[in-house]
């Protein structure tokens, strides 16, 4: 748990800043937004079935107490 602890306190503003113009060089301007687009659609189709399989769940759940 100390490992982990110091290794998070070890990233502080001027690395993430690093990464973040690292990030910019290797996949350019135009194509973060694209990527953000994905992701985002991603999470949402995530979210989308984890809805879709609770009614599913709490359906058996109801039909096992009767």
């Amino acid at each position: 748990m100390n490992t982990l602890a110091i290794f998070l306190g070890a990233i502080g503003a001027p690395q993430v800043i690093l990464i973040v113009i690292i990030v910019l060089l290797l996949f350019g301007g135009k194509k973060i937004p694209e990527l953000m687009k994905g992701l985002g659609g991603g999470v949402k189709e995530f979210k989308n079935a984890m809805k879709d399989d609770e009614p599913k769940n709490s359906k058996k759940e109801e039909e096992n107490k009767e």
